[in-house]
């Protein structure tokens, strides 16, 4: 079951490129922007709850599939970027078995423990 969800995640990641590809971007500026989802965890300075928080909302496929909505139907192409962007690395991160946080530690997660 465990490889069939990393499966399913890595067809989402191929999924956010090929929407990507569509967008009049180019594909350093993925590369470039790519780990930025992750500053996220900067609510973890403030507490474990806060960053789980903001952490969970960047890393929320649903967040990420609205930006690309909204910006397909405003016609705005920076929303559909970061979509896929958003998208893309949700999807990468959990293929490598980092999921969603637990509000009691980072390490806590919707697919496990990080490291076990």
């Amino acid at each position: 079951m465990k490889n069939l969800l990393k499966l399913e995640e890595l067809f989402l990641f191929s999924f956010a490129l090929f929407l990507f590809s569509g967008l009049d971007y180019g594909w350093g500026w993925y590369a470039l922007l790519f780990l930025t989802p992750d500053l996220s965890m900067v609510g973890y300075l403030a507490n474990p709850r806060f960053g789980a928080w903001t952490y969970n909302l960047i890393h929320h496929k649903g967040f990420s599939v609205a930006l690309y909505a909204l910006g397909a139907l405003a016609s705005v192409p920076w929303l559909m970027f970061a979509g896929t962007l958003l998208l893309g690395h949700s999807s990468f991160d959990r293929v490598f078995s980092y999921g969603l946080k637990h509000e009691d530690a980072f390490q806590n997660t919707h697919l496990g423990r990080i490291g076990r």
